[in-house]
This record gives C-alpha cells, sequence and structure tokens, in this order.
C-alpha cells in the first residue's frame, strides 16, 4: 500500500515547522540529559568502587571516597521529592567541603564531575561550566571521560542559550580520534544549528548520523528531521500537496 502524502499545509501547522522539530529534538535531549547526567554520577562511583581496594592505603583517598557516596546518596534521596534545584541546593555544601578538602585526590576529582552534574540539573549552568573546566584537566589523557566532560560542557552552553560556545565543545567531540559520543556530538551539532538558523549546516551534520552512525539512538529522529526538511523546501511536492 502506498504511504498517504502528507500535504504541506498539514506539514506546516507552525510558521516554521523545522525549527519546530528541532524543538522537539531539543526536548528530547533534554530529558535524557538529567538520566545521563545522573547515571553519571553513578558510573563515577561505581568506578569507585571498583578502584577503592587500592585506596586502603591512604586514609584521605578512603575519607573522600566516603563523603562523596554519601554526597551521592543525600542528592539521589532529595530527587525524590524535590525538584533538581532543590536537590542542588542541598547537597551543594557537602561538595563544595569535599572538593576543598580532597581535590587533589582521585575521589575529589570525580566529586567534581558528579557535582559539576548536579548543578547543571539544578540550572546552575555557569557553576557546572566552571566545574568542567577544572575536570577536563584531570582527565585529559583519558579521552573517553574527556569527551563526557566535552558533551557536559556542550550542553551546559546550550542551558544558557549560548549555542555559539555549544557548537564549539559538540565539534572538539567530531573531530577527535575517539568514537564515543560522536553520533550524539553530530546529533546535537544538527539541533543547534537549527537553533541557530543555519539549515544546511543541521541538515549536514544530521546527515553524516544516516551515513557513518547507522545503529544510533537518534537514527529514526534524525530521518524523520530530514524527511521534514525535504518536504518543506520542495516546490514540486508542495505543488502536489497544495
Amino acid at each position: 500500500m502506498a504511504k498517504k502524502k502528507v500535504s504541506r499545509k498539514a506539514l506546516l501547522k507552525e510558521p516554521d515547522e523545522f525549527l519546530s522539530f528541532s524543538r522537539r529534538l531539543f526536548l528530547f535531549v533534554m530529558e535524557h540529559q538529567v538520566q545521563i547526567s545522573i547515571g553519571l554520577g553513578i558510573f563515577f562511583a561505581v568506578i569507585l568502587a571498583i578502584s577503592g581496594i587500592r585506596y586502603f592505603s591512604d586514609r584521605a583517598e578512603t575519607n573522600a571516597s566516603a563523603l562523596v557516596a554519601k554526597a551521592v546518596e543525600k542528592y539521589e534521596t532529595a530527587m525524590k521529592d524535590k525538584t533538581a534545584a532543590e536537590a542542588y541546593a542541598e547537597v551543594q555544601t557537602d561538595f563544595q567541603k569535599i572538593l576543598k578538602a580532597y581535590s587533589g585526590k582521585e575521589s575529589g576529582k570525580l566529586a567534581r564531575v558528579i557535582y559539576a552534574g548536579v548543578c547543571y540539573n539544578g540550572g546552575a549552568f555557569d557553576k557546572a561550566i566552571q566545574l568542567y573546566n577544572e575536570a577536563i584537566q584531570d582527565f585529559d589523557a583519558n579521552p573517553s571521560f574527556k569527551n563526557l566532560i566535552l558533551s557536559s560542557l556542550g550542553y551546559a552552553y546550550e542551558g544558557k542559550k549560548d549555542f555559539k560556545n555549544a557548537v564549539k565543545y559538540f565539534e572538539q567531540i567530531t573531530k577527535a580520534p575517539e568514537l564515543i559520543m560522536k553520533d550524539e556530538a553530530f546529533f546535537n551539532l544538527g539541533r543547534l544549528y537549527a537553533e541557530m538558523g543555519n539549515t544546511d549546516k543541521s541538515m549536514d551534520a544530521f546527515k553524516k548520523i544516516i551515513a557513518d552512525y547507522g545503529d544510533s539512538i537518534y537514527i529514526e529522529l534524525v530521518k524523520e528531521t530530514l524527511r521534514s526538511e525535504e518536504l518543506v523546501n520542495d516546490p514540486a511536492e508542495s505543488a502536489k500537496n497544495g
């Protein structure tokens, strides 16, 4: 059975359907970014637990590890019945004390990344950016963690509506030799360029996912975006569908 064609009039229910769809993508990513940020904290906590054996000889490291675990638990408990901003305020002092006393320890470095995610979720974007910029020095030798932090910086700048700087960090991921998070970076570039009104660059970023990352979790959203844009800009199709 032939697919029913969507009329241009139906497609363009808003003044700019493509930008409208990009906002849907924005909401999708923002929803999952909260999960990613919280998950990142748990991820680092697991690493901390696995690596804990070699820290037992260092009392300061052991103390720091325990304080980080306690702060994460306090945050997760607060998130059950409070807003992200309220939960951030509740653990702010805990993380600041950890960073003041143990910033040079491995646990302190991990705490900085976790706290940055808490700040981001709570809407404290400038603080998150500051912490991520400090953390990127700690994990510069680890490409996978570095890409996670670069991506987080991109999201934090996007939270501030500073799309130009957000693009800068996602582009760094696409140009890095490591494959981790590249599809997500191109997806975010597609969204951000659309928000900035640069449709050509947006389409190029989305097409890169189609070409090189066919198993990406974003693939269906990207295909829908490209189909929508094709219908909007095809005069012949518009004439057919009236």
